[in-house]
């Protein structure tokens, strides 16, 4: 369904697992950050009535996983420490066209969110399927049908908004550069690391 061309070794969620605290405090900050991208989708682009109520939507969901990874974080006795820089999604921004039509970069920031939803959603299977914690497994595979479901949110967005442009295409080249990036991660623990 995700399409996507290279799956986690199962090893990257024993690695997730033993540095349980930084991968829970980096994946909060994923979820905040897919919060606050919703956000920009409405900002750039508030001419777009369905649009901007599937965001409001989206942003109030990613921030109540935030929510509840950061509850999950302290009931543990884990600290929320600052955010750092995430290495895979600034790749992949590398990838979305600028400086065209509005409807092209419309389209290829809703296929960034979307790469990274389903990038979410099979890390999230990958613990789902392999982490040792009974809680956590529950929590992972609630978290990777959500994903799925944004994933296929954004998707439905880019085609909408397409004018013409062929979407499939464009999703192929960017799972293609996508496979050329998460080649160079999965040796830490971090969500997209």
């Amino acid at each position: 369904m995700l399409g996507l061309k290279l799956k986690t070794d199962p090893f990257w969620a024993q690695l997730a697992e033993e540095n349980l605290e930084a991968a829970m405090v980096d994946h909060a900050w994923c979820e905040q950050k897919a919060a606050t991208n919703a956000i920009t989708l409405i900002v750039n682009n508030c001419e777009h009535h369905d649009l901007v109520v599937a965001m409001i939507d989206l942003a109030t969901e990613e921030l109540s996983h935030f929510k509840l990874v950061y509850e999950k974080l302290t009931a543990r006795g884990f600290k929320l420490t600052p955010e750092t820089k995430n290495n895979y999604v600034n790749e992949l921004l590398q990838f979305v066209r600028r400086g065209h039509a509005r409807h092209i970069v419309l389209i290829d920031r809703l296929l960034f969110a979307a790469m990274i939803e389903a990038r979410s959603c099979e890390r999230f299977k990958t613990l789902s399927e392999n982490v040792k914690d009974p809680e956590l497994k529950q929590f992972y595979k609630d978290l990777m049908i959500s994903e799925a479901n944004h994933y296929t949110t954004f998707i439905k967005f880019a085609r909408r908004y397409s004018q013409g442009e062929d979407v499939d295409a464009r999703w192929e080249a960017f799972l293609a550069y996508e496979a050329s990036v998460i080649v160079k991660y999965g040796l830490k623990e971090n969500i997209h690391g």
